[in-house]
């Protein structure tokens, strides 16, 4: 258990990476239609600004780049994703196929609590922008 708190930090990038690279792939497939998806039409309301905050906003938690905000923003369009297309159907995820939505939500909700862990390219930058300005 030792080891996990250690390495906590890095399993936490670890898992912002993953999670924003799936996000990622959903706004691909929309914008797209990459991976087999269905491309949305450009600024319907609101399948096209889904698909821009799943490509932008999973760029950016994959990167570690404003990752506390854009992981909210993440959460928060997933939470609506939720209550406008599934909650209607039924009320549990598993009845009403909401189950992915409200896990994304509550993923993203928890990246942005806990940040972005040890690597991220803004940590890079300003860790190169501190070695230039003191050479």
């Amino acid at each position: 258990m030792d080891v996990v708190q250690r390495r906590k930090e890095d399993l936490l990038s670890l898992f912002r990476v993953v999670v924003g690279l799936l996000f990622v792939c959903h706004g691909l497939a929309k914008m797209f239609g990459a991976f087999g998806g269905k491309v949305v039409t450009f600024g319907t309301w609101p399948g096209w600004f889904a698909a821009v905050i799943e490509l932008v906003g999973g760029m950016a938690v994959l990167l570690g780049v404003g990752t506390r905000i854009a992981a909210l923003l993440c959460s928060g369009e997933m939470a609506f994703a939720y209550f406008t297309a599934h909650q209607e159907k039924a009320l549990w995820p598993i009845q009403n196929g909401g189950e992915l939505a409200a896990v994304y939500s509550w993923v993203f909700l928890l990246i942005a609590v806990l940040g972005p862990g040890s690597y991220t390219v803004a940590k890079l930058w300003q860790r190169r922008r501190s070695v230039t300005t003191t050479a």
